[in-house]
């Protein structure tokens, strides 16, 4: 049976059996001695994405006394989950990361991880106690927000929507004329896409 650590789009946590291509936890243990998931979602505001591999290192998938894996697509649905990268095992991308958003906020240094976990964990209980999300001109997002597209989650890259499933994305599907849409990314995370950050996308 599949375990109850793959996260959606949405932010959701559900069973299935596909693995994804990055891993991550929100701040600490979710799941029980039986690695079956509570009814709470997250353990502190430290949601962060992680490689599959590092150091070769071997965890025993939700072990007793120990934080709750998670596993995502890839990096883009990580971000519309509302996590960001980790700064031990993904540094450079943390850094890229955090100094994209200091630039934003006027600074000449990178942001802080509590500074940006503080915003980021408004934006998403937001986003997940109601479920109403921001709309925006689809052309003015960039590549690697995602957005609701007819109902589904759906990613933005290189002027296509690519519609997203647990396993993979579908058929690239082009629009033609400037549309509102609903934006599952975090508005913060968005303006750090924006400024050029490019998240990995699953091949």
């Amino acid at each position: 049976m599949a375990l109850q650590n793959r996260v959606t789009a949405f932010g959701d946590i559900i069973a299935h059996s596909a693995r994804g291509q990055m891993m991550g936890n929100r701040g600490g243990r979710l799941h029980d001695s039986n690695q079956t998931l509570g009814t709470r979602r997250w353990a502190s505001a430290a949601w962060i994405i992680c490689v599959l591999e590092f150091k070769q290192r071997h965890r025993q998938i939700m072990a007793a006394n120990s934080y709750t894996e998670l596993f995502f697509l890839d990096e883009v649905t990580a971000l519309a989950a509302g996590h960001r990268p980790c700064f031990e095992c993904r540094r450079t991308a943390a850094n890229d990361f955090a100094g994209k958003w200091g630039q934003i906020h006027g600074r000449g240094v990178r942001a802080r991880a509590g500074e940006m976990d503080r915003i980021l964990h408004r934006q998403r209980m937001q986003l997940l106690k109601t479920r109403k999300y921001p709309r925006r001109d689809i052309s003015s997002l960039p590549d690697g927000a995602m957005i609701v597209w007819q109902g589904k989650p759906a990613a933005l890259k290189s002027g296509k929507i690519l519609p997203w499933t647990i396993e993979g994305y579908g058929r690239p599907v082009a629009w033609q004329t400037a549309i509102d849409v609903e934006v599952l990314t975090p508005l913060a995370t968005v303006e750090v896409l924006m400024t050029g950050y490019q998240p990995l996308f699953h091949v």
